[in-house]
């Protein structure tokens, strides 16, 4: 397989069966688990992601998300292990996990042919990124958690390793293009994908702070001047180098599973994403 098949196999893939990971972040069963835990608003985000990793301090967390306030990060963790720990995160993150697919699909759909089907698919993935976790810290915290029993909880851990696995690489290479963390946000809010008044406010950071970076990437040649700030021509073509290394970067397991395998677990996949994103990210 070539290098651009590779890439864009791993992009499809990846952007089908995300949406059953990121569910995660929004649904309400997750905040109900980790406050039963005494985890409330966003420390629960930064200790349930965090978790696989370990009673972690700050610095690991602000070093491993990159793209958070630091001040929000210091505000939720190391406290967080004071309150419960991460093996009781993890398991209420699992068990929001299953109250969420079996509401939002419903049992038939979780205990179907299908959803055993694709967790087998998605497991031969994510086995393969799990080998190879060098300098993918998020990434080798989750693939070292053990495997749940039911398809639809391994379906879902596979995508946490696979998304991680991704995102650490995706990290790297914006700090080898010489983004800051929030200065990859401006960025992401300058190719038009997200709105840079979520980001802004998701994230956490003060406007000055906001401003600053937009200037530092203006400066640097990345952004255009004006009150909506764009891509030039050479940052646009910096933000798709990135991304394309990204998905050269987080290939390996899909080539691995092959061609037929990728197209057939899209396929499972598909509705049950489509339904999350319809009802969650709309």
């Amino acid at each position: 397989m070539s290098t651009d098949a590779g890439a864009l196999l791993a992009r499809k893939t990846w952007r089908t069966v995300e949406p059953l990971h990121g569910m995660v972040y929004f649904v309400p069963e997750a905040a109900e688990a980790y406050a039963r835990l005494g985890i409330t608003g966003r420390a629960g985000y930064f200790a349930s992601r965090a978790a696989p990793m370990g009673a972690v301090g700050a610095d690991v967390v602000i070093a491993t998300f990159f793209n958070f306030n630091p001040k929000l990060v210091h505000a939720a963790i190391p406290g967080a292990w004071e309150i419960t720990s991460p093996q009781a995160m993890v398991a209420a993150r699992f068990e929001a996990v299953d109250a969420a697919l079996r509401r939002v699909l419903g049992d038939e759909v979780v205990e179907s042919a299908e959803m055993r089907r694709a967790s087998e698919l998605a497991r031969r993935l994510a086995e393969v990124a799990g080998a190879q976790v060098e300098g993918r810290p998020l990434c080798a915290g989750h693939a070292d958690l053990p495997w749940p029993d039911a398809p639809h909880l391994v379906l879902w851990h596979a995508q946490s390793i696979l998304r991680e696995f991704r995102g650490d690489a995706h990290v790297a290479l914006l700090l080898t293009h010489g983004l800051s963390g929030i200065e990859a946000l401006v960025t992401h809010a300058a190719s038009g994908d997200v709105p840079a008044a979520t980001l802004h406010s998701t994230r956490g950071w003060p406007d000055e702070d906001w401003d600053a970076a937009v200037s530092s990437l203006q400066e640097r040649g990345w952004l255009t001047d004006g009150d909506i700030p764009a891509f030039t021509e050479w940052g646009e073509s910096q933000r798709q180098e990135i991304e394309e290394r990204t998905d050269i970067l987080a290939a390996a397991p899909y080539a691995a599973l092959g061609e037929d395998g990728c197209t057939e677990l899209r396929t499972l996949s598909r509705p049950w994403s489509k339904t999350f994103s319809e009802l969650l990210f709309r």
